[in-house]
């Protein structure tokens, strides 16, 4: 069974339409991350599966309930961390996270939450006195209480230093571990890019792609970076690197040679640096980031891409035979 199921959701507020035919799938044990930028329409689908908002048309499925007919029953089964979420000042930490486990009916020890946050000595002191970074680790130990199915997280990292953000990617992992689904939004895409298994880029309301990061590259085509340290750059050499098969660019910075090359021979354009008289001293390589990645696939050109919709409906209407059955 599907963890999260959305089928052809839209959602229109007035004249705005937030979300435009929105379908994918989020299986169990997965951490799906949802990325777009802002106003695409996440916290939209969020409030969605989350029956905080009605769709206009389309439907959706949670655990393998519908949201807006047993809106209890999923609220039950997963835990929220909903972007912006802000502390009581006048309640304790204990007191956030004891709220949390009654509202799940369950019999969870609000330290040994507090604990995997890293905040127990501060569990009987008032929220409002935490410092930065504090209110956020809280916030992140409520929707583990009860033991949820499902983790929706809502820009979970948003106030966190790096250990915080660190702490929180070992959370994930433990609950995935566990055999939780890790639905995870957010704008930090290095953090997208450590810790999900698939990620979904929506833009204007739509599904651009829905792949692995791997995949992600392969359909972008994107090159990889290799940075070549010498002792010194001999003439002619960035000339005839240029010319190799697959290569896409060169520049030198110093005694540092990069290339930009897709489907080549790393080997060859070392060879071609040592055959000039260089002394290659050290490379590395380094994949394109999910930062570039996201930059490319809400250009332009990505957004006038047929949705995943799109090519549902066309594969619907180019089979009638299979409909009228």
């Amino acid at each position: 069974m599907a963890a999260i199921e959305i089928d052809r959701v839209t959602k229109r507020f007035d004249e705005v339409t937030a979300l435009d035919e929105l379908s994918m799938t989020i299986e169990e044990g997965e951490v799906f991350g949802f990325l777009g930028p802002n106003g695409a329409g996440k916290s939209t689908t969020i409030d969605i599966l989350l029956d905080f908002v009605r769709p206009t048309s389309g439907s959706c499925t949670v655990l393998g309930m519908n949201p807006q007919r047993q809106p209890e029953a999923v609220r039950q089964r997963v835990g929220i961390l909903p972007d912006g979420y802000h502390v009581y000042d006048r309640l304790t930490g204990r007191q956030h996270v004891q709220f949390a486990i009654d509202s799940k009916g369950g019999d969870d020890d609000p330290m040994a939450l507090l604990e995997r946050v890293d905040i127990a000595d501060a569990a009987d002191r008032k929220a409002g006195g935490y410092s930065k970074g504090r209110p956020q680790r809280l916030v992140l130990a409520m929707p583990l209480a009860g033991e949820p199915d499902l983790l929706v997280l809502d820009e979970p990292t948003t106030g966190l230093d790096p250990a915080g953000a660190r702490e929180m990617r070992r959370i994930i992992e433990a609950e995935v571990d566990r055999g939780a689904t890790v639905f995870f939004s957010s704008h930090i895409l290095e953090q997208v890019e450590a810790i999900c298994d698939r990620v979904a880029i929506l833009n204007k309301g739509r599904i651009v792609t829905v792949d692995t990061i791997e995949g992600l590259r392969d359909t972008a085509g994107t090159a990889t970076q290799l940075s070549i340290r010498v002792d010194a750059v001999p003439e002619g050499a960035i000339e005839a690197i240029e010319v190799l098969d697959g290569v896409q660019s060169v520049n030198a910075s110093g005694t540092t040679v990069i290339v930009r090359i897709e489907d080549g021979s790393k080997t060859a354009i070392l060879d071609v640096l040592e055959s000039a008289g260089a002394e290659v001293l050290d490379f590395s390589t380094a994949e394109t980031s999910l930062e570039e990645l996201f930059a490319q696939f809400t250009t332009d050109s990505q957004r006038n891409r047929p949705s995943e919709a799109d090519a549902l409906a066309s594969e619907t209407e180019a089979e009638p035979a299979e409909v009228a059955r």
